[in-house]
Protein backbone atom coordinates (compact mmCIF):
# COMPACT_ATOMS: atom_id res chain seq x y z
CA UNK A 1 0.00 0.00 0.00
CA UNK A 2 2.62 2.16 0.94
CA UNK A 3 4.61 1.97 -2.81
CA UNK A 4 1.11 2.42 -4.35
CA UNK A 5 0.14 5.71 -2.34
CA UNK A 6 3.63 6.84 -2.96
CA UNK A 7 3.55 5.79 -6.85
CA UNK A 8 0.13 7.80 -7.43
CA UNK A 9 1.22 10.83 -5.22
CA UNK A 10 4.58 11.07 -7.36
CA UNK A 11 2.42 10.98 -10.38
CA UNK A 12 0.02 13.88 -9.28
CA UNK A 13 2.63 15.91 -8.00
CA UNK A 14 4.39 16.28 -11.60
CA UNK A 15 0.98 16.76 -12.77
CA UNK A 16 0.02 19.92 -11.22
CA UNK A 17 3.90 21.09 -10.93
CA UNK A 18 3.41 20.49 -14.97
CA UNK A 19 0.47 21.83 -14.80
CA UNK A 20 0.68 25.14 -13.02
CA UNK A 21 3.83 25.76 -14.56
CA UNK A 22 2.08 25.69 -18.10
CA UNK A 23 -1.12 27.38 -17.36
CA UNK A 24 0.40 30.06 -14.74
CA UNK A 25 2.24 32.08 -17.58
CA UNK A 26 -0.03 35.08 -17.27
CA UNK A 27 1.89 35.32 -13.67
CA UNK A 28 5.07 36.06 -15.32
CA UNK A 29 3.65 39.45 -16.26
CA UNK A 30 2.82 40.47 -12.68
CA UNK A 31 6.73 40.27 -11.41
CA UNK A 32 7.75 38.49 -8.98
CA UNK A 33 5.24 38.54 -6.93
CA UNK A 34 3.17 36.89 -9.02
CA UNK A 35 5.70 34.22 -9.00
CA UNK A 36 5.32 33.79 -5.65
CA UNK A 37 1.49 33.14 -5.78
CA UNK A 38 2.38 30.25 -8.07
CA UNK A 39 4.62 28.91 -5.78
CA UNK A 40 2.36 28.81 -2.89
CA UNK A 41 -0.11 27.32 -5.10
CA UNK A 42 2.45 25.06 -5.67
CA UNK A 43 3.04 24.18 -2.22
CA UNK A 44 -0.46 24.07 -0.56
CA UNK A 45 -1.73 22.05 -3.53
CA UNK A 46 1.12 19.36 -2.85
CA UNK A 47 0.97 19.34 0.65
CA UNK A 48 -2.57 18.57 0.44
CA UNK A 49 -1.72 15.72 -1.91
CA UNK A 50 0.52 14.04 0.44
CA UNK A 51 -1.87 14.59 3.23
CA UNK A 52 -4.55 12.87 1.31
CA UNK A 53 -2.80 10.29 -0.73
CA UNK A 54 0.17 9.60 1.66
CA UNK A 55 -1.08 10.64 4.90
CA UNK A 56 1.83 13.14 5.50
CA UNK A 57 0.62 15.86 7.85
CA UNK A 58 2.47 19.07 8.38
CA UNK A 59 3.56 20.84 11.87
CA UNK A 60 5.09 25.01 12.08
CA UNK A 61 6.50 25.30 15.25
CA UNK A 62 8.37 28.98 16.19
CA UNK A 63 6.54 31.24 13.75
CA UNK A 64 6.92 34.05 16.58
CA UNK A 65 10.74 33.74 15.95
CA UNK A 66 10.83 34.91 12.20
CA UNK A 67 11.87 38.39 12.07
CA UNK A 68 10.42 41.21 10.70
CA UNK A 69 12.18 42.49 7.24
CA UNK A 70 14.88 41.13 5.64
CA UNK A 71 17.38 38.76 6.67
CA UNK A 72 19.08 35.26 5.93
CA UNK A 73 16.79 32.00 6.63
CA UNK A 74 19.34 28.95 7.37
CA UNK A 75 17.07 25.80 6.96
CA UNK A 76 18.58 22.34 7.48
CA UNK A 77 17.80 20.55 3.68
CA UNK A 78 16.78 16.75 3.74
CA UNK A 79 14.39 16.96 1.23
CA UNK A 80 12.69 18.38 -1.67
CA UNK A 81 9.69 19.34 1.09
CA UNK A 82 11.12 21.96 2.64
CA UNK A 83 11.93 23.75 -0.86
CA UNK A 84 8.09 24.39 -1.38
CA UNK A 85 6.75 24.62 2.25
CA UNK A 86 9.25 27.58 2.80
CA UNK A 87 7.76 29.36 0.15
CA UNK A 88 4.66 29.74 2.30
CA UNK A 89 6.19 31.04 5.44
CA UNK A 90 7.99 34.08 3.89
CA UNK A 91 6.57 36.83 2.26
CA UNK A 92 9.53 38.42 -0.44
CA UNK A 93 11.99 35.57 -0.65
CA UNK A 94 15.04 34.62 -2.57
CA UNK A 95 16.69 31.56 -3.00
CA UNK A 96 20.13 30.41 -3.83
CA UNK A 97 20.20 28.66 -6.84
CA UNK A 98 22.88 26.57 -8.77
CA UNK A 99 22.01 28.57 -12.37
CA UNK A 100 21.60 25.37 -14.37
CA UNK A 101 18.03 26.18 -13.38
CA UNK A 102 17.12 29.09 -15.07
CA UNK A 103 18.07 27.10 -17.90
CA UNK A 104 15.26 24.73 -17.72
CA UNK A 105 12.29 25.62 -20.05
CA UNK A 106 9.44 27.79 -18.27
CA UNK A 107 10.61 26.49 -14.87
CA UNK A 108 13.61 28.79 -15.26
CA UNK A 109 11.99 31.58 -16.51
CA UNK A 110 9.55 31.80 -13.72
CA UNK A 111 13.08 31.53 -11.58
CA UNK A 112 14.20 34.80 -13.64
CA UNK A 113 11.23 36.49 -13.45
CA UNK A 114 10.94 35.91 -8.68
CA UNK A 115 14.49 37.45 -8.86
CA UNK A 116 16.06 34.33 -7.81
CA UNK A 117 20.10 34.24 -7.25
CA UNK A 118 21.12 32.10 -9.58
CA UNK A 119 25.08 31.32 -9.53
CA UNK A 120 27.76 29.41 -11.37
CA UNK A 121 28.84 26.95 -8.48
CA UNK A 122 31.80 26.38 -10.73
CA UNK A 123 33.27 30.16 -10.38
CA UNK A 124 34.22 29.33 -6.35
CA UNK A 125 35.40 32.66 -4.60
CA UNK A 126 33.56 34.65 -7.05
CA UNK A 127 30.74 32.90 -6.80
CA UNK A 128 30.71 33.55 -3.09
CA UNK A 129 31.38 37.32 -3.72
CA UNK A 130 28.16 37.81 -6.31
CA UNK A 131 25.67 36.15 -3.70
CA UNK A 132 27.17 38.20 -0.89
CA UNK A 133 26.86 40.87 -2.90
CA UNK A 134 23.00 40.10 -4.20
CA UNK A 135 22.06 39.16 -0.65
CA UNK A 136 23.03 42.27 0.60
CA UNK A 137 20.82 43.97 -1.66
CA UNK A 138 17.92 41.69 -1.01
CA UNK A 139 18.17 42.06 2.47
CA UNK A 140 18.39 45.87 2.17
CA UNK A 141 14.99 45.65 -0.09
CA UNK A 142 13.45 43.63 2.99
CA UNK A 143 13.49 40.38 1.58
CA UNK A 144 14.39 37.07 3.19
CA UNK A 145 17.17 35.26 1.64
CA UNK A 146 17.44 31.12 1.64
CA UNK A 147 20.50 29.80 2.00
CA UNK A 148 21.23 25.94 2.63
CA UNK A 149 23.77 26.21 5.01
CA UNK A 150 25.20 22.19 4.05
CA UNK A 151 24.87 23.55 -0.08
CA UNK A 152 22.69 20.02 -0.51
CA UNK A 153 20.23 17.46 0.54
CA UNK A 154 21.86 15.80 3.39
CA UNK A 155 20.27 12.71 4.52
CA UNK A 156 18.76 12.04 8.00
CA UNK A 157 21.30 10.63 10.36
CA UNK A 158 24.09 11.80 7.89
CA UNK A 159 27.33 13.83 9.87
CA UNK A 160 26.77 17.42 9.07
CA UNK A 161 28.80 19.28 6.74
CA UNK A 162 28.05 22.78 7.08
CA UNK A 163 29.74 25.03 4.26
CA UNK A 164 31.85 28.17 5.32
CA UNK A 165 30.34 30.33 2.57
CA UNK A 166 27.23 30.69 4.80
CA UNK A 167 29.22 32.49 7.85
CA UNK A 168 30.97 34.63 4.78
CA UNK A 169 27.60 35.67 3.77
CA UNK A 170 26.31 36.45 6.96
CA UNK A 171 29.81 38.36 8.18
CA UNK A 172 29.61 40.77 4.87
CA UNK A 173 25.83 41.27 4.90
CA UNK A 174 25.56 41.77 8.64
CA UNK A 175 22.23 40.72 9.12
CA UNK A 176 20.20 38.81 11.11
CA UNK A 177 20.29 34.75 10.54
CA UNK A 178 16.83 32.62 11.34
CA UNK A 179 17.62 29.25 11.84
CA UNK A 180 15.00 26.13 10.88
CA UNK A 181 15.31 22.49 12.24
CA UNK A 182 12.45 19.25 10.31
CA UNK A 183 12.56 15.83 9.86
CA UNK A 184 11.27 15.84 6.22
CA UNK A 185 14.14 13.45 5.38
CA UNK A 186 12.22 10.79 7.36
CA UNK A 187 8.99 10.94 5.38
CA UNK A 188 10.13 12.04 2.35
CA UNK A 189 13.74 10.53 1.77
CA UNK A 190 16.49 11.97 -0.93
CA UNK A 191 16.64 10.09 -3.63
CA UNK A 192 13.66 7.80 -2.12
CA UNK A 193 10.65 7.09 -4.21
CA UNK A 194 8.54 6.08 -1.03
CA UNK A 195 6.32 8.94 0.86
CA UNK A 196 5.76 8.11 4.23
CA UNK A 197 2.86 8.58 6.82
CA UNK A 198 3.44 10.99 9.80
CA UNK A 199 3.93 14.61 10.90
CA UNK A 200 7.04 16.71 9.19
CA UNK A 201 7.61 19.43 11.68
CA UNK A 202 9.91 22.57 10.62
CA UNK A 203 10.79 24.31 13.09
CA UNK A 204 12.05 28.02 13.30
CA UNK A 205 14.45 28.77 16.20
CA UNK A 206 15.68 31.71 17.77
CA UNK A 207 17.44 34.10 15.48
CA UNK A 208 21.38 34.45 15.33
CA UNK A 209 22.15 38.33 15.75
CA UNK A 210 24.59 39.87 13.56
CA UNK A 211 28.27 41.17 14.87
CA UNK A 212 29.16 37.45 15.32
CA UNK A 213 33.14 36.42 13.97
CA UNK A 214 32.38 33.83 11.16
CA UNK A 215 33.94 31.22 12.50
CA UNK A 216 32.06 31.62 15.98
CA UNK A 217 28.57 32.00 13.77
CA UNK A 218 28.99 28.66 11.92
CA UNK A 219 29.49 26.93 14.95
CA UNK A 220 26.19 28.69 16.75
CA UNK A 221 24.40 27.99 13.70
CA UNK A 222 25.23 23.95 13.28
CA UNK A 223 24.62 23.47 16.78
CA UNK A 224 21.37 24.89 16.83
CA UNK A 225 20.33 23.32 13.77
CA UNK A 226 21.82 20.03 14.35
CA UNK A 227 20.32 19.71 17.87
CA UNK A 228 16.79 21.42 17.22
CA UNK A 229 16.88 18.39 14.15
CA UNK A 230 18.07 15.58 16.15
CA UNK A 231 15.25 16.31 18.40
CA UNK A 232 12.27 16.38 16.20
CA UNK A 233 13.69 13.18 14.50
CA UNK A 234 13.70 11.75 17.98
CA UNK A 235 9.93 12.24 18.60
CA UNK A 236 8.97 11.23 15.19
CA UNK A 237 10.94 7.86 15.90
CA UNK A 238 9.54 7.86 19.14
CA UNK A 239 6.02 7.61 17.71
CA UNK A 240 6.66 4.97 14.82
CA UNK A 241 10.20 3.32 15.43
CA UNK A 242 10.38 2.00 11.73
CA UNK A 243 11.40 5.69 10.64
Amino acid sequence: MLFIRSFVFNILFYVNLTGLVLFGVPLLFMGRFGVFKLARAWAWSSLWLLDKICGVKIEIRGREKIPQGGFIIAPKHQSIWETFVLTTQMPDFSYVLKRELTWIPFFGWYLIRAEQMAIDRGSGRTALKQIATSAKAFIAQGRQVFIFPEGTRRAVDAPPQYKFGVAQIYAETGATCLPAALNAGLFWPRRSFLRKPGTVVLEFLDPIPPGMTKAAFLRELENRIETATNRLVAEARAKDPSL
